[in-house]
């Protein structure tokens, strides 16, 4: 079953982690998911970011690219 990769245990990073990670990289190396709701994302979003509110997310896991880093 898909679900029980969300028990897998994962790395947490702050936003100066993430913006660095983010500028060291192409924009195609790497999934970037924004899981908030339509209206969050539509006032500000960072470019290139995927929707899939978290609601969402079991059900679309097919659209995350796996050969990307996560």
């Amino acid at each position: 079953m898909r679900w029980k990769q969300f028990f897998t245990p994962a790395k947490s990073i702050d936003a100066a982690e993430a913006k660095a990670f983010m500028a060291e990289r192409s924009q195609d190396d790497f999934n970037l998911i924004d899981v908030r709701q339509l209206k969050e994302y539509e006032a500000s979003h960072i470019p290139g970011s995927k929707l899939i509110p978290i609601a969402d997310l079991d059900k679309r896991l097919d659209e995350i690219d796996p050969s990307k880093r996560p």
